[in-house]
């Protein structure tokens, strides 16, 4: 395989990119920096083939990077092929407002043929090529220039070790019959609508107590807020307020300015300072969250109660047997907060819907209903219909009826 010496020059992006969109499919990494700003900062992308690889520079003086997000996210006849690929995939989106497509993630399709959950790049390439990855330079700080030989030869390592491994894993794939089973993990990874930033939505993936529509009111106005100041200062949001102390605030507002600094996580400064003076307004006009806002009492859909968590831990066993039977991810199948809605009556489920039906939501749905339970064969766990656990207990309550009337005789 060639291997390119860094591209800085938008001249030898585009004659490297004609190249790569005649291929089959191409493997991606990016190296980015986001620890002091909102915004993630692209500092490397990596691509190759199985013919050529190279590490294009994002902060070169005057390069142009359309050619390579067109390939990326217009180039319907490439697959973009990434490990772990959510953060790379967001990058991409907020540079295009789109996402690379057709795509294919490494990590994910390991579910299908492992009971691998979310195994790392190094374990992929041991697993796959019996090649020990160097970590040397994986904690660089890649947005100082200029980037040594070892910081690249590292970076695009990436790729090239992922165009060996991919065409590896899709033999299996098809030789194991899973391929159709991710088609839907792929296209949930390029739906726009998970890298969108709506921080009117930003609220929700806070951790709050309690359902009062009032609370919830003034922790969706204040996350919007923290997501505005932050972008506008170019921020990490933990910078301008912590969760918690966002959370807290939501929960007991201060009646005045004065009281934030008694506010833990808060320094004293917020007593007095502009940005305590802004948040103190948006808790003053924040309004109650709107009903059809609010979270279900259960987003399962229904009460659990004490049985129900009993029967979802049946499931959680069942769960259990069934990926390692199957040699599958356990989280690929379902995932416990679905079981719990199962357990709790729901039916409208992924679960319970094509493949998954077929290897383990048609079981899960009988052990719910009661025509399945467990049994232990050979010194392992299995699960066993009813009626045939009723007959083998039978058939041996008579065997050993028998052998009493024998031993009589």
């Amino acid at each position: 395989m060639k291997i390119h010496d860094l591209i800085t020059t938008t001249e030898a992006l585009d004659a490297l990119v004609a190249r790569l969109a005649q291929s089959e499919f191409v493997t991606v990494d990016t190296e980015f920096m986001r620890e002091n700003t909102y915004w993630p900062e692209l500092c490397l992308v990596q691509i190759a083939n199985d013919k050529e690889a190279a590490a294009i520079d994002p902060l070169a003086d005057g390069i142009d990077l359309s050619s390579l997000l067109e390939l990326l996210t217009d180039n319907e006849d490439v697959l973009k092929i990434f490990h772990a690929g959510g953060q790379d995939v967001e990058i991409i989106y907020n540079l295009t407002g789109k996402t690379p497509h057709p795509i294919f993630d490494t990590q994910i399709a390991m579910m299908a043929i492992s009971q691998s959950e979310q195994i790392g790049y190094a374990n992929l390439v041991e697993s796959w090529l019996g090649t020990t990855v160097d970590k040397g330079a994986r904690f660089t700080d890649w947005s100082r220039r200029p980037l040594t030989d070892r910081q690249i030869e590292y970076a695009i390592g990436d790729v090239t070790y992922l165009s060996e491994i991919f065409p590896k894993m899709l033999k299996k794939l098809i030789k194991t019959g899973r391929g159709g089973w991710l088609n839907a993990e792929m296209e949930k990874l390029a739906d726009p609508e998970n890298y969108r930033n709506d921080p009117g939505q930003s609220w929700k993936r806070i951790r709050s107590q309690g359902r009062n529509p009032q609370v919830l009111g003034r922790l969706k106005a204040l996350a919007a807020w923290r997501e505005g100041e932050a972008q506008h200062k170019d921020i990490p949001r933990g910078r301008i307020m912590r969760d918690e102390t966002l959370a807290d605030i939501a929960s007991h507002p201060p009646k005045k300015q004065s009281d934030l600094a008694k506010v833990r996580g808060l320094s004293n400064a917020w007593r007095e300072n502009d940005i305590g003076k802004r948040m103190m307004k948006v808790l003053e006009d924040a309004e109650p969250l709107p009903a059809e806002e609010m979270p279900s009492k259960n987003k399962r859909g229904a009460p659990l109660g004490k049985e129900g968590a009993l029967v979802a831990d049946l499931l959680k066993l069942l769960l259990k047997i069934r990926a390692r039977e199957l040699d599958v991810a356990s989280r690929l199948l379902t995932k416990s907060n679905e079981m719990e809605a199962l357990a709790a009556g729901v039916r409208d489920l992924p679960i319970l819907k094509g493949w998954r039906y077929e290897v383990f939501g048609k079981d899960a749905l009988e052990l719910v209903e009661g025509k399945t339970g467990f049994a232990v064969k050979d010194g392992k766990l299995v699960m066993s219909h009813i009626d045939d656990m009723h007959a083998g207990m039978m058939d041996a309550a008579n065997g050993a009826a028998d052998d009493q009337a024998a031993a009589a005789e």
